[in-house]
């Protein structure tokens, strides 16, 4: 900073005007990579996800991995690349619910076997199998890494409320708190407020607060 002033100096002392420093206005590597996923099927993205599929149907559902496949979206979503965080990939089937083939006792018309739509979306669905899988974690949140024609992919960031670097951050250990259990069971994570109708206040969300059963589920 010396030097600069010096400079800027010298050169009003021989009459130049003295040149502002140039601002640099770049983009951010996430922000490229957040521009890809916004349409796999128009960017590089489309022959990653051809070949990781096929990959990824012969792996075990709800596995560990180790890096994130949309670093934009893990970072955004709390993760950070230190102890106590854990990734997993699972994959949940696609489509509607149905209920076992009813032989009588009923008109064709009220079997209710097709056609049933889950209260929850399958990301919900993934993240409560997840948490299921590993009761020693705690589901921070989630995001979307692919699909085909039976399965939709999702990652879970996970986080171990028990271990000392997870304990000692103040950015993340409101998380060890017992209050906190259970977060992909109650709703808690991003994509179960968006579920309960938590994204919107005011108008149109009366019926939401401060909770979906606490008014005879008419929020939803």
């Amino acid at each position: 900073m010396a030097k600069n002033h010096e400079n800027l100096e010298e050169k009003e002392s021989l009459g130049e005007e003295a040149e502002s420093p140039k601002l640099v206005s770049g983009k951010s590597i996430y922000h490229y990579i957040a521009e890809a996923w916004n349409d796999p099927d128009e960017s590089y993205v489309k022959q990653l996800q051809f070949e990781r599929l096929i990959q990824w149907r012969r792996e075990e559902n709800f596995c560990r991995i180790d890096y994130p496949t949309r670093l934009d979206r893990a970072r955004k979503l709390g993760y950070k690349a230190k102890q106590g965080y854990v990734l997993v990939r699972g994959r949940v089937r696609k489509g509607a619910l149905q209920k076992r083939k009813i032989r009588k006792g009923r008109r064709a018309k009220r079997r209710g076997i097709v056609k049933i739509t889950a209260g929850k979306s399958l990301q919900r669905i993934a993240e409560e199998r997840a948490a299921k899988k590993y009761p020693n974690l705690e589901v921070l949140n989630s995001y979307w890494v692919g699909s085909d024609g039976k399965h939709e992919w999702f990652e879970i960031i996970m986080v171990d409320p028990h271990h000392p670097v997870i304990r000692s951050d103040p950015k993340i250990n409101w998380i060890c708190d017992p209050v906190n259990k259970g977060r992909a069971y109650r709703g808690l994570t991003s994509a179960g407020k968006k579920g309960r109708g938590l994204r919107h206040k005011g108008r149109g969300a009366e019926k939401v607060r401060p909770s979906i059963g606490a008014h005879n589920r008419q929020g939803k």
